[in-house]
C-alpha cells in the first residue's frame, strides 16, 4: 500500500513525540498525519510513502516500500461521537493494513473515555481537544497518559494558559492543578468568581508550549469569505426586558445572568427579519449548512424549509441523521453536537443563523467545508446578526478570539447592578 503526505505533514512526523499537540488547521489532515506517526515512529513499521509538494504537486519518493510493524502497539482512538459513527478513522486506517501488524484498532468517543482507564502499554490518539477545565474527562485523560504513550490533535489548542494544564500535567512539567496555580496564577481579589488577574513567569510557560506544540505549515489553497448580514428585532421588548427583568416567555421574574441573556438572544434571534434572511439565502444556495444553538431556532429553520420546500435533516442532540442525498438541502447542525468531527465538501456555504459564544466553536465550525479535498475555492459564511446589545458583546468577544463570557460582560454588570 502507498499513501501521499504533504511535505509540511512529513515535516510535522518528524518534529512529533509522546505528550505532543499536533496543531494544524481544520482540514489540515492531521488524521492522516498522526497515523502515520503511530506506525513509522512508534510501531516501527514501513509503507511506500510519497512526499507531495502542495504548491507543485510534484511527487517523491520517502519510503521504498511496506514493512509490517516491528514493534507493534494497541492504538486506541478518542474522538468526537459524531466522528466514531461515521467510521471516518477506519477509513483513514485501511492504507497502513494494522492488522498485518497484529495492531488492533479501537475508536471511540470522548463520552466513553472512563472505560479506557486501565489500559497501559498501548498508544492513544486524542483528537479534537476536550480536556480543557478538570472535570471527569481530564482526569480519565490524566490517568491514561501515565501508562501509555499518546498524542492529541487540536486546530485551536487554547485560547488562555489554563486551558493547557491538563496537558502540561500530562507532560510531567507541574504535579497537579494546584501546583500550576501556585507557580503561574494570581487570582483578582474582588470578584464574586475566580478570575485570572495576571500570569507568573509566563516565559516558562511559552516554553513548556514549545516543547509540545508542533504546528502543521498548512497554507490553504481556500479563500473564507465571511460577510455579517443585519437582521432587525423588537427593539421594544428588548428594552422592556432590561428595564424589568422579566421573561415574556415564562411570564416569571429572570432569575439569573443566563437566563437574562438567553432571552434577550431569544427576542433577537426569532425576529421576523431573520426568517427572512435565511429563507432567501437558502433560496439562493441549492445545498447549505445551518449552525443554531437553541431548540426554539430548530424549529424556526424547519418551519422554513418546509415553507420553500427544501430537504433538511438534522444534527444535535437528539437527532444524528446524514447529510440528504439531493441535489438541493439545508443541514441543520447545533454547535453543541456538530461544530466539529465530520466535513462535507459537497457544499461551500455555511449559515450562522445566530452566533456560538465560543471563538473556538466557531473556527471549527467555520472548518466543516474547508478542506484539504474540497473542489470550492472561495468558501462563504454569512453571519446573521443584529446591532443588539446582546449581538454586539458576542461579535467583540468572537473578533478578539475570546469567549463570551456572560458575567463579565457589560450585560453581566447591568443586570447585578
Amino acid at each position: 500500500m502507498s499513501l501521499d503526505l504533504y511535505t509540511y505533514q512529513i515535516d510535522a512526523i518528524k518534529k512529533l513525540k509522546t505528550g505532543s499537540i499536533l496543531c494544524g488547521g481544520v482540514g489540515s489532515g492531521k488524521s492522516r498525519t498522526s497515523l502515520s506517526y503511530f506506525f513509522i515512529k512508534v510501531c516501527n513499521g514501513r509503507l511506500r510513502l510519497y512526499s507531495v509538494d502542495k504548491a507543485t504537486g510534484e511527487r517523491k519518493v520517502v519510503l521504498e516500500k511496506y514493512k509490517v510493524a516491528a514493534t507493534p502497539r494497541n492504538l486506541y482512538i478518542i474522538t468526537t461521537a459524531k466522528k466514531r459513527d461515521s467510521h471516518e478513522w477506519e477509513g483513514e486506517c485501511v492504507p497502513f493494513i494494522f492488522s498485518k501488524s497484529n495492531i488492533k484498532v479501537k475508536v471511540d468517543s470522548w463520552n466513553n473515555i472512563i472505560k479506557y482507564v486501565d489500559i497501559k502499554d498501548s498508544f492513544f490518539i486524542f483528537d479534537e481537544q476536550r480536556v480543557v477545565g478538570y472535570g471527569a474527562w481530564t482526569k480519565a485523560f490524566l490517568k491514561i497518559t501515565k501508562k501509555n504513550d499518546w498524542i492529541l490533535l487540536s486546530a485551536t489548542p487554547g485560547d488562555t494558559w489554563m486551558d493547557y494544564i491538563p496537558v502540561f500535567i500530562a507532560n510531567g512539567f507541574y504535579k497537579n492543578k494546584t501546583d500550576f496555580l501556585r507557580t503561574h496564577v494570581v487570582f483578582s481579589r474582588f470578584c464574586k468568581f475566580p478570575k485570572v488577574d495576571k500570569y507568573l513567569m509566563t516565559g516558562k510557560l511559552i516554553k513548556h508550549r514549545k516543547d509540545i506544540l508542533v504546528d502543521m505549515d498548512y497554507t490553504k489553497r481556500t479563500v473564507q469569505h465571511h460577510e455579517n448580514i443585519f437582521a432587525d428585532y423588537d427593539c421594544l421588548l428588548f428594552k422592556d426586558v432590561q428595564k424589568t427583568r422579566w421573561n415574556p416567555y415564562s411570564n416569571e421574574p429572570i432569575a439569573n445572568i443566563s437566563e437574562y441573556c438567553n432571552v434577550l438572544r431569544k427576542i433577537v434571534n426569532s425576529s421576523e427579519s431573520r426568517r427572512e434572511i435565511v429563507k432567501d439565502l437558502m433560496m439562493s444556495n441549492a445545498k447549505t449548512i445551518i449552525f443554531y444553538n437553541f431548540l426554539y431556532e430548530v424549529q424556526i429553520l424547519k418551519e422554513i424549509a418546509k415553507e420553500i420546500g427544501v430537504t433538511y435533516a438534522e444534527w444535535n442532540g437528539q437527532k444524528h441523521q446524514e447529510i440528504p442525498k439531493t441535489d438541493s438541502w439545508a443541514y441543520l447542525v447545533q454547535y453543541a453536537s456538530g461544530s466539529e468531527g465530520w466535513n462535507c465538501t459537497e457544499t461551500n456555504v455555511i449559515i450562522f443563523f445566530s452566533q456560538s459564544y465560543s471563538y473556538r466553536a466557531m473556527v471549527q465550525a467555520s472548518g466543516r467545508i474547508d478542506r484539504v479535498n474540497t473542489k470550492y475555492k472561495d468558501l462563504y459564511y454569512y453571519h446573521i446578526v443584529s446591532r443588539s446589545k446582546i449581538d454586539r458583546e458576542i461579535m467583540s468577544a468572537l473578533k478578539r478570539k475570546k469567549k463570551f463570557n456572560e458575567s463579565s460582560s457589560s450585560l453581566g454588570k447591568e443586570f447585578y447592578k
